[in-house]
């Protein structure tokens, strides 16, 4: 995968710096899965996305890049117009437009808690957001249709992480729907790269059922990991992903 593509990706996680990657998670889960109409690079998406992995909380995405026919026709006729993001919670009944009303939902209704005083001054965050989304210039904006398996794909990944964005930015154009297992950190030796935990012989002590779950089924913990239970295939690494998708689900 081009450097280049990688370091525009990691000026995108330094512009949000500390946001959506540290997780505590929500008091109640969801017995079925939220579902989030997206678009990757969309500034008001990524607050919730954020807030999902800040949480904890697992999410199908919906993908609606720019040209799209799969998701976006969908959601025009469910919710009236093709603003994004939207919500789907099938466990309330509820379906929402507006990133900040999401984030509050969210909080309430999950998390059960307060919310922190940094999605209290959500459009702060906003503008941020948008910042963070100039370096991606129009990647994970604009359709290019892959072929949608029968069997939703699950990624392991963080809002924040610069090696996931690359593949979800992907999915978005091929207009893939997927499930996101959401994995912050919540021990300090989270933040050492993998090669460096293998080196000292780390293991981090994490709380979090996804981390530990991959960490069980892997033998390492590391952000992305892409399960695709329609061919049995598992793998790390950013490049090997997106040139996996490429050649399993390219039209």
């Amino acid at each position: 995968m081009a450097q280049g593509n990688i370091a525009s990706s990691l000026l995108s996680t330094m512009l949000r710096t500390n946001v959506g990657i540290n997780a505590e998670p929500a008091a109640v889960k969801p017995e079925v899965l939220l579902q989030l109409y997206d678009i990757e690079n969309c500034p008001y998406c990524r607050l919730v996305r954020e807030v999902l992995t800040e949480l904890d909380l697992d999410v199908e995405i919906l993908p609606c890049p720019k040209s799209g026919e799969r998701f976006r026709p969908e959601l025009v006729e469910r919710g009236g117009k093709a603003q994004f993001p939207y919500l789907i919670d099938p466990n309330t009944g509820v379906e929402m437009y507006e990133s900040l009303d999401i984030i509050a939902y969210l909080f309430e209704t999950y998390a059960q808690r307060p919310m922190p005083l940094k999605w209290r001054l959500g459009r702060l965050q906003t503008i941020g957001s948008m910042l963070a989304s100039a370096p991606r210039t129009t990647r994970g904006m604009h359709a290019k249709p892959g072929t949608q398996p029968r069997n939703l794909l699950e990624l392991y990944s963080f809002e924040s992480s610069p090696h996931a964005r690359v593949v979800r930015e992907r999915l978005c154009e091929m207009e893939i729907s997927y499930i996101v297992r959401n994995c912050g950190r919540s021990d300090w030796r989270e933040w050492l790269l993998p090669e460096m935990r293998k080196a000292l012989d780390i293991t981090p002590n994490s709380t979090l059922e996804n981390r530990k779950q991959l960490q069980a089924q892997e033998g390492k913990m590391a952000i992305p990991y892409l399960y695709d239970p329609n061919t049995e295939a598992g793998m790390f690494e950013s490049a090997a992903i997106v040139n996996y998708l490429q050649k399993t689900y390219r039209t």
